[in-house]
Formats: C-alpha cells, sequence, structure tokens
C-alpha cells in the first residue's frame, strides 16, 4: 500500500518559519507531482504548493516569496519552507501526491491525513 506520512505541523508565532514534510511509501514507480494543500475553516481546500517529477513549482500568490517546496526524489518525500508565516496561514494542511504505482500500473492520486497549523500573533 502506499502511504504518505506528514510531519512538521504545530504551533508558530506570527513572523516565524514553518516547515511541512511528507514522505510518500510503497511500491511506486515514478512521482508525478508532490504538494501541499491546505483547508482554513469555513474555506475551500486550495493549493499552497506543488513541485512535480519535472522540478517545477506553482506556488498560491498568498504564499509566493515566502516559501520553498522542494524535493528528495530518493526519498520520495516533499518539503514546504514557510516563512514570515501569517495568522491568515491557520489551516489544516494536506500532503497530496500523484504517484505512479507498481503494483497498479497507473497513476494514483493520495492524501494525507492533514496537519494543523496554527499561527498566532
Amino acid at each position: 500500500q502506499v502511504q504518505l506520512v506528514e510531519s512538521g505541523g504545530g504551533l508558530a508565532q506570527a513572523g516565524g518559519s514553518l516547515t511541512l514534510s511528507c514522505a510518500a511509501s510503497g511500491s511506486i514507480s515514478s512521482v508525478n507531482f508532490m504538494g501541499w494543500y491546505r483547508q482554513a475553516l469555513g474555506k475551500q481546500r486550495e493549493l499552497v504548493a506543488i513541485i512535480t517529477g519535472a522540478n517545477s513549482t506553482k506556488y498560491a500568490d498568498s504564499v509566493k516569496g515566502r516559501s520553498t517546496i522542494s524535493r528528495d526524489n530518493a526519498k520520495n518525500s516533499v518539503s514546504l519552507q514557510m516563512n514570515s508565516l501569517r495568522p491568515e496561514d491557520t489551516a489544516v494542511y494536506y500532503c497530496n501526491a500523484d504517484l505512479y504505482v507498481t503494483y497498479f500500473g497507473r497513476s494514483l492520486r493520495y492524501w494525507g491525513q492533514g496537519t494543523q497549523v496554527t499561527v498566532s500573533s
């Protein structure tokens, strides 16, 4: 089975920094993309940042310039470094990965269980 393990969530102060990490495990042939979504209370889930297998990246406008997403191909993992945190960054963050799974012979979309990020002033 494919699993996504998230880490790095928790409490942070406004203006501080935080790193979220997600590691995929299982019979994975290749990673099409991995990234992070977030959902604040009363809000729709939105893309935060994503990195493709070709190392192209995309960021939400709200985090662009203060966030960096990177990947470790050997470990099938992704990390999101967020700086200059704002209270508006408070949300549940979900790892998302599109993976080519060897057993099924196709690409499948996986979601992490979500990790809470709370930014206080």
